[in-house]
């Protein structure tokens, strides 16, 4: 019989949610012994539609990549490190486009049969229902997809990993 869970893909985007989801993550891939992946999607798509929009120059667009790129090298070596600390593997994956359409991509290329997010913001519009990546991700996602809730209950299952 196939493993329930193998291979585990945490979606990392800075937020405290998606941190929250990491150590979940990792709980997870320690208890199941699952593979463990942690994504952070460099949003192009966004920057370009701001250039289109006159919102940003291109120039602007630039520096703001750079800007968003060392944020991800930041996020990916916490979760590297968190990892570290207890003993578990983590391949840290950073890809550049459309948030969800990159999720859905790793999710199909590395068989995962686990999705691992943050807590979802709270809707206040259809608007904003409709342009939030992550919950389109795990709307499309074909395989399970678990919200991480309960930061302190979370933050003590991570501190008593040993």
């Amino acid at each position: 019989m196939q493993p329930l869970i193998d291979r585990i893909l945490v979606y990392i985007d800075g937020s405290e949610e998606s941190i929250t989801a990491a150590q979940y993550a990792l709980c997870l891939s320690r208890s199941t012994g699952a593979s463990l992946k942690a994504l952070y999607v460099i949003n192009t798509r966004a920057m370009d539609d701001l250039v289109k929009a006159n919102i940003f120059l291109l120039e602007e667009q630039e520096e703001y990549t750079q800007d968003i790129e060392a944020d991800s090298a930041r996020y990916m070596n916490l979760i590297t490190k968190m990892a570290g600390e207890k003993g578990i593997t983590v391949e840290t994956i950073t890809r550049k486009g459309s948030v969800h359409q990159e999720i859905l991509s790793v999710i199909r290329e590395e068989e995962i049969n686990l999705l691992v997010i943050g807590e979802l913001s709270k809707v206040r519009s259809r608007r904003d229902e409709l342009y939030n990546e992550t919950e389109r991700a795990m709307r499309l996602a074909k395989c399970s997809v678990l919200i991480a809730k309960d930061e302190d209950r979370i933050n003590d299952l991570f501190d008593e990993l040993v």
